[in-house]
């Protein structure tokens, strides 16, 4: 019923003539799908609603990046979850999900999916109460990949308290290059940073903290190193939830290495307020967390359908905690 009046509406919409020589990206921390449930279960209501949305972006995007991905445990297999499938990984799940709103308006789909697992936490080898990810769609009609670190990706992760190695969660960032029509070379890089360490005595004697934890920097510090190495001065992307609002020692230490802020190049936010364009939201708590950025020559164009965490024309509203950043951009020159 919900599949049905969305490609209804979907259908009354007039489509934007597509620019050849911008790309278009989406970065969004999907709370394991789970957010109707706050995040103890995924839903089959959250992956189709949030697929609706993402095929209602017009243009489409050609670059999705997802922070909070299950591959397959006892929180995204719950009974709530109905899976279509007996053991499809989540990401496969919500991939059926999506596919099934572009049959549903009679076009082919157009993505393919790239998972990459970061942590496990189980209770058997064979059935992990959880585990967490990131996932990078990538519109094959508009982009080829030609490489990822799916199968190893790149640990950022910084341990404070050597100890309890195997008990934190481990941080990833996942790389994927992929090329345009023209041959043209584009990485794109997607992460979800550590919440700061209350084991530093810093964290209990600041005020702000988001974006102040020494692990952080620290994993940064790693992102950065990373990015350039595997970059090598071609046009990347980067997306993710940094857990760090601007003007926090995290996002100045990104911009001072040379990465640019979409939000910032296009006047969407200041750098120097931390709150004034929330994100993400928690109770009463609104923080901006989730950010784009680039390099390489990559120039932004447009932040249509990025909106803060309470716009109430956001389309996105009330199926993560967190909302969707939505970027277009060019690579520079003839597509």
């Amino acid at each position: 019923m919900l599949l049905g009046s969305a490609a209804r509406t979907a259908r009354l919409k007039p489509v934007p003539r597509m620019d050849p020589s911008s790309l278009r990206v989406v970065s969004y921390n999907v709370r394991y799908f789970g957010h109707a449930l706050r995040g103890l279960a995924s839903t089959r209501y959250s992956k189709q609603a949030i697929a609706l949305r993402l095929v209602e972006l017009s243009p489409l995007a050609d670059i999705i990046c997802l922070q909070e991905v299950e591959t397959r445990s006892l929180r995204s297999q719950a009974v709530l979850t109905e899976a279509a499938v007996p053991r499809e990984t989540q990401l496969e799940d919500f991939m059926g999900e999506f596919e099934s709103v572009f049959a549903a308006l009679g076009k082919p789909f157009p993505y393919e999916a790239f998972y990459f697992r970061a942590h496990a936490y189980a209770l058997t080898s064979e059935f992990p109460l959880y585990t967490t990810g990131l996932a990078v769609l990538v519109r094959t009609d508009r982009l080829h990949v030609s490489n990822h670190n799916g199968h190893a990706p790149h640990p950022i992760t910084f341990h404070h308290v050597e100890a309890l190695r195997d008990t934190k969660q481990s941080r990833i960032c996942a790389h994927l290059l992929a090329r345009d029509g023209g041959g043209r070379p584009l990485h794109v890089f997607n992460t979800h940073l550590s919440l700061p360490s209350p084991f530093h005595k810093g964290f209990w004697t600041r005020k702000e903290k988001m974006g102040h934890g020494p692990n952080q920097l620290k994993e940064a510090e790693s992102l950065i190193a990373f990015i350039r190495e595997r970059s090598a001065g071609e046009p990347f992307v980067l997306c993710g939830d940094f857990n760090s609002p601007p003007d926090s020692p995290v996002f100045n230490h990104l911009l001072a290495a040379g990465l640019q802020s979409a939000q910032v190049e296009l006047g969407q936010v200041d750098p120097a307020a931390g709150t004034a364009f929330p994100t993400a939201g928690f109770l009463h708590l609104r923080m901006h967390l989730d950010h784009l950025f680039s390099g390489g020559g990559v120039s932004w164009v447009d932040l249509e359908d990025t909106h803060p965490f309470d716009a109430a024309h956001n389309r996105f509203k009330g199926l993560s905690d967190h909302v969707p950043l939505v970027g277009r951009f060019r690579l520079g020159g003839a597509f």
